[in-house]
């Protein structure tokens, strides 16, 4: 009788766990805190470089729970990985979005440029982007927690981490927190991450099953009486199975009023007959990233840096961007025997500067404008959306056709540093 599977698979993840018993490194060139996408694509991209990794996960186990809805575009996923069936749930031809009175608007990948996206398996993912840096040359440790960060003349040099109520010290020459949303590494090191309740996504989420639905496309549903400062999805996973959820502004949210309650509502209403298998709850930061996500040997990635799309939450493609773009930062400034700030700024402007960052001011600017919108508004949204040649207006003329139609459109905030 051959090897079960699932034990097959536990023995192959085993080799790239550190036992706590063995003697650690009493130093490394750099230390990864947090386990998810940022993270271990931070610890894979810095091992292929040469350096000497620690990556540490506080979880008994790597992707799970999954917090998010876990979808992500086509193109940016294969600038980091080449997809995998594995670990790929579901793809998706096209985005429906659905106004408040019900109109739908349909974009295709002809409208877009690309297919919607991959509805992925985080569970399987997370550990299979681990995995790689372990093959790298990273160990990893998991049931590890960074207790305290190690500060010396005012620099991060490390952490003490802790295991089974055991505490060591591991020296760093620099440190990646990508420790997510609710990073404490961060705040210890004495950076400022306090997060306003009106920028704080509640949600809540629901994988279920035997649901009617086209499983082609991915749906966000509009509406202040669904979802009040925030929306509905539907997002697909094949065979008849889909993750239905909802996010709704902090502010919002209250006793007859919360995530869990309106989500109760529509799938009462949507899917009658549908079986939950899996629920997720939790919140996601819809705040402005960091004013700096660098410090003296200390470099913050992913959600932990607020490094997400302000408008859909959506952090997948800005974890595994900001996670490879800190480490190979991280890797030119070993390399040149830096630890201070002023070298590892180079990542805190990149990542600003590119199209990514410049999404996210975007997006920023777009969800304020969002949270001012009444049904009617984003009704004439949509309804302006669907006309013909809507995909060959500019934006300008989309903004000016928005205010003649009773719409006022915001001046766009000014970039930073212009």
């Amino acid at each position: 009788m051959g090897i079960p599977w699932w034990l097959n698979e536990a023995l192959a993840s085993a080799r790239w766990l550190v036992p706590w018993r063995r003697a650690m490194r009493s130093a490394y060139d750099l230390l990864v805190i947090g386990g998810g996408p940022a993270g271990a694509i931070a610890a894979r991209t810095a091992a292929q470089a040469g350096h000497s990794v620690l990556l540490v996960e506080k979880r008994p186990a790597i992707g799970a729970p999954v917090r998010c809805a876990e979808a992500i575009g086509t193109g940016r996923l294969a600038e980091f990985v080449t997809p995998d069936c594995r670990w790929i749930s579901h793809e998706l031809e096209r985005t429906e979005i659905v106004a408040p009175d019900g109109t739908s608007l349909l974009l295709d990948a002809e409208m877009t440029g690309s297919k919607a996206g991959y509805i992925l398996d985080r569970k399987i993912f997370d550990r299979e982007l681990v995995r790689q840096a372990a093959d790298a040359g990273a160990d990893v440790m998991i049931k590890t927690r960074a207790a305290e960060p190690i500060v010396e003349e005012g620099a991060v040099r490390g952490a003490v981490l802790e295991r089974g109520g055991k505490r060591e010290r591991v020296g760093a020459d620099l440190t990646i927190a990508a420790d997510g949303v609710e990073s404490k590494f961060s705040r210890w090191c004495g950076v400022e991450t306090k997060i306003p309740v009106r920028d704080i996504m509640s949600c809540c989420q629901y994988v279920m099953t035997e649901i009617a639905i086209d499983d082609t496309c991915m749906t966000f549903l509009l509406g202040n009486g669904k979802a009040p400062g925030g929306y509905l999805w539907i997002f697909p996973k094949g065979e008849r199975m889909a993750n239905v959820g909802i996010g709704i502004s902090g502010n919002r949210s209250g006793p007859g009023h919360r995530a869990k309650e309106y989500l109760d509502r529509f799938v009462g209403e949507r899917f009658p007959n549908g079986r939950c298998i899996e629920s997720i709850v939790g919140g996601v930061s819809l705040t402005r990233p960091l004013d700096c996500t660098v410090a003296d040997g200390l470099l913050i990635a992913g959600e932990a840096a607020r490094i997400v799309n302000p408008l859909t939450g959506a952090g997948i493609y800005p974890a595994l961007f900001s996670g490879n773009l800190a480490a190979t930062v991280a890797s030119e400034a070993l390399s040149r025997g830096r630890r201070d700030k002023a070298a590892l700024m180079p990542y805190d402007e990149g990542w600003r500067q590119s199209r990514l960052g410049h999404e996210i001011e975007r997006s920023s600017f777009l969800r304020e404008y969002f949270l001012t919108l009444s049904d009617d508004m984003m009704n004439t949204i949509i309804h302006l959306a669907r006309s013909p040649g809507i995909g060959e207006i500019p934006t300008l003329a989309l903004m000016k056709e928005l205010v003649s139609r009773g719409i006022p459109f915001p001046n766009a905030p000014a970039r930073r540093g212009s």
